[in-house]
């Protein structure tokens, strides 16, 4: 069999902070905020608080277990290695499937703000352009998310001062604050914003000394996101109100519309935003495509997948087959799906693949110092409370999905065996 080369340990500290960066505020400032006020309503700020709480968990069980094995695939690997072989899989197939479903929401969500009416056209497009990109190698996918989230992190801040500088919304908490599931549930929501840290550890084997970049990177992208989010949604509470947020398809772009009327879908400012959100969508879907197929690579390395994913391109040092297989399943989930929908399949599939990072850092003997093994047990945990306080649907279909994984996985182990 032809050995495959490996992955070019091309990105710096810098640039894999803002990969990760870029992971999180596309899904985090233009998609998730409407459900999560639904579901905790003035408890919003607070159901942030605890969202970024369980990522710091996990991301201290990422960090530690990045340094043990700065390789590409993530929790797959890490669970593989220190909780054996089925546990590995069931890390692999929630983070891909889950995945793949959160590359085909921020595909549609910038078909819905770039062009509305021809969304899903729109959503293809971008899904085969970024493709595109990530094959080019992994140093033009960290130089082009630099460049949106330079773009969109100046547009964030300015609807904050603006929402901030408005008028605080009237409105009345007649219907009272809701209770702890409906915080744990929009907490569990808000979470689907936080994972893109994980990118920075799927790619681990294209970081530059990664026992000092990955984890600072993590870190970094994780501190910086989580402040913008608790302040978006203050500013979000103040402009708009409870009622008005939960009912908003484009929260962002209602908050210039309550500053100066008539500009939220027509004018400078609404156009401004409406450019931000279709490239942090943008940055998003690039850095989601970019993690699915190293972690995919890794599975096909394992056996867990078919082997043909493994193959690395020798001129871009890129896994192009499973770059590329990844993009025809999105495509083919995002023209039958909305940008909400997916949300907590995605959710579930990612709150189970981290808790089994924590599990598989708990068990490691090289401790460092921010993830000390009460930390694991906690962000194990909490994982697990969140993702079954999703919507029963979501929880439902993400189940279903996870065991025809193990099904299929059995099956073809048990043939394995017949044949040797």
């Amino acid at each position: 069999m032809q050995q495959q080369p490996g992955l070019r340990r091309a990105m710096g500290g810098f640039d894999a902070t803002t990969v990760g960066v870029g992971a999180m505020i596309g899904a985090g400032a233009f998609v998730i905020f409407a459900p999560a006020a639904a579901a905790a309503g003035p408890l919003l700020p607070l159901a942030v608080v605890i969202a970024g709480f369980v990522a710091y968990c996990n991301a201290s069980a990422t960090a530690s277990l990045a340094v043990r094995y700065p390789s590409s695939g993530g929790t797959y690997l890490y669970g593989r290695e220190q909780l054996g072989h089925w546990t590995g899989f069931v890390a692999g197939w929630g983070f891909v499937t889950g995945k793949l479903a959160s590359c085909a929401a921020m595909a549609l969500t910038f078909g819905l703000y770039a062009a509305p009416g021809a969304e899903k056209p729109a959503a293809v497009a971008a899904v085969v352009a970024l493709t595109t990109v990530n094959l080019l190698g992994v140093t033009r996918t960290a130089l082009a998310t630099r460049a949106i989230v330079s773009l969109v992190v100046p547009v964030l801040a300015f609807v904050i001062v603006v929402g901030f500088s408005t008028p605080p919304a009237r409105e009345s908490l007649a219907g009272g604050v809701p209770g702890p599931g409906g915080v744990l549930q929009a907490s569990a929501l808000l979470f689907f914003a936080f994972a893109g840290y994980a990118r920075i550890a799927t790619m681990g084997e294209e970081v530059r000394e990664p026992r000092r970049n990955i984890p600072a990177a993590i870190f970094g992208a994780l501190g910086f996101t989580a402040l913008l989010y608790l302040l978006l949604a203050l500013s979000l509470l103040h402009a708009l109100g409870v009622g008005a947020l939960a009912d908003a398809t484009a929260p962002l772009r209602d908050v210039m519309d309550v500053a100066v009327p008539g500009e939220g879908s027509t004018g400078r400012g609404g156009a401004v935003v409406t450019l931000a959100a279709a490239l942090a969508s943008l940055g998003a879907l690039l850095a989601l495509i970019a993690g699915v197929g190293r972690t995919t690579l890794a599975m096909a390395r394992g056996r867990d997948l078919p082997h043909v994913f493994a193959r690395v391109s020798a001129r871009f040092g890129v896994p192009w087959a499973a770059d590329t297989a990844a993009a025809v399943v999105v495509i083919v989930l995002l023209l039958a799906t909305d940008v909400l929908t997916v949300v907590g399949f995605s959710s579930f599939g990612v709150l189970l693949y981290y808790a089994i990072a924590n599990v598989s850092a708990f068990t490691l003997t090289e401790r460092q110092w921010y993830s000390p093994r009460w930390l694991n047990v906690v962000g194990a945990a909490c994982c697990l409370v969140l993702a079954f306080t999703l919507p029963p649907v979501s929880v439902l279909t993400m189940l279903a999905v996870l065991a025809m994984g193990v099904a299929a996985r059995a099956l073809v182990l048990a043939l394995r065996r017949r044949r040797a």
